[in-house]
């Protein structure tokens, strides 16, 4: 019985080491992980930034009426070029051609009596001299016939008429010259009853001319927004408006931080200026495709919006064609800055984990080093590094999901693939 136990034993030992032999012989069988990797490259990069952006006309003419009436002749076809000058819509013009018949008869009238103004004061200025005249001969026999008198050879009577025919002619001259300062006064009365005329006539001309809309630039008229028989006035609003789209703008917003930081790269206004000048400016359309034409920086706006604590800027883009509109949404694209000596490893060999972001890094003997490292900006389908890994180190961009600190990997060249291509 004891022996049966002894060889039972001894058996099951037996069969254990044998399974033990068998696994070690597994494990060291394993062949290590299989992972694509490529080297941290280092170079100088633009740093793209894209903001939303609204087409503007260069110039946007809004179309309103000046004077009230009705419209009774539309001059263009809506959404064509038209030239500086051109009718775009008439209002009915008879009203205020008869207000300009009548300030201009009231300007005849004040003209005329401005006329008979002046030739009363000729009349009394004729009136002055004559009474004068008659003084003077007055004042003559007073000092003739006041000697005679003394001497009795005329009578006191005679002297008294003289004397009070000086007296007489005296105020004849005095009430002359009153007719002189009123005619003068009726002329200058006249003369501010004629440039009431005139300025009443002027207005009624140029509310004649209003009756006229025309265009007052070379543009794109857009969709009337009144009538043939609409009534039309000054509160009415807008009835078309006419852009010109050759060069066109573009606006869009930057952060104030963004704003900051683009002009403390440049030491002197004079450098600053130069940059703008060469921003090259690269719109993209809402459909993805970029516009043939690059653009080019035209201003900044005097003040940052309060509420949105943003910057509005305008870029120029040559339109021939009018292609672009008013209106329309697109991206702007430029690089407002560089950097130099970047580092740089595919987004896809980056991990992101409860914030940070991890890349697997492949050492010597090939083992893999999970590292922390602080990402920067995105320049295409790369990542910057600004801290964790070093130009020329490997790292892993297919095949993260199986590693772990000091895994042995067997590191492939990274091969990019078309989307859908099997691994």
């Amino acid at each position: 019985m004891c022996r049966t136990l002894v060889w039972t034993l001894a058996i099951l030992l037996a069969l254990l080491a044998a399974g033990c032999t068998s696994n070690s012989n597994a494990a060291k069988s394993t062949p290590p992980l299989t992972v694509e990797t490529v080297q941290v490259q280092q170079r100088d990069v633009p740093i793209y930034g894209e903001w939303l952006g609204t087409l503007e006309g260069m110039v946007n003419a809004d179309i309103k009426a000046q004077v009230s009436g009705y419209i009774e002749r539309q001059g263009y076809s809506e959404g064509s070029v038209v030239s500086k000058g051109q009718l775009l819509f008439q209002i009915d013009p008879r009203p205020f051609q008869a207000v300009v018949d009548q300030a201009r008869a009231q300007l005849a009238q004040a003209r005329g009596r401005l006329s008979q103004a002046k030739a009363h004061l000729l009349e009394a200025e004729a009136q002055v001299g004559v009474a004068e005249a008659n003084q003077g001969r007055a004042r003559l026999d007073v000092e003739r016939y006041t000697p005679l008198a003394k001497q009795q050879a005329i009578t006191q009577q005679d002297l008294d008429n003289a004397i009070q025919n000086n007296l007489a002619a005296k105020a004849q001259v005095q009430a002359s010259k009153a007719q002189v300062e009123t005619a003068k006064s009726q002329i200058e009365s006249a003369e501010a009853e004629v440039q009431a005329a005139t300025a009443a006539e002027e207005t009624a001309r140029l509310n004649l001319g209003f009756t006229h809309l025309v265009s007052p630039i070379d543009g794109v008229a857009g969709a009337a927004l009144q009538q043939v028989g609409s009534l039309v006035s000054p509160a009415a609003g807008t009835i078309t408006t006419v852009s010109t789209l050759d060069p066109i703008k573009c606006y869009f917003t930057v952060s104030e931080q963004e704003y900051l930081d683009f002009h403390r790269r440049y030491s002197t206004p004079e450098t600053l200026a130069e940059r703008r000048r060469n921003l090259d400016l690269q719109l993209i359309l809402s459909d993805g495709t970029p516009y043939e034409h690059r653009g080019r920086f035209y201003f900044a706006d005097r003040e940052v919006n309060v509420r949105t604590g943003a910057i509005r800027i305008a870029g120029l883009f040559d339109n021939p064609g009018n292609t672009l509109r008013p209106g329309q949404y697109a991206k702007i694209r430029f690089t407002p800055r560089s950097v130099s000596g970047a580092l740089l490893v595919p987004q896809r060999a980056v991990s992101e984990l409860q914030g940070g972001y991890q890349v697997a890094v492949v050492g010597a003997h090939n083992k893999v080093q999970i590292r922390a490292v602080k990402v920067a900006d995105r320049v295409g389908h790369d990542w910057i590094i600004s801290e964790g890994v070093k130009p020329g180190e490997q790292v892993v961009v297919e095949g993260l999901q199986r590693l772990r600190n000091d895994v042995v990997v067997d590191p492939k060249p990274y091969v990019a693939r078309k989307s859908g291509e099997a691994k």
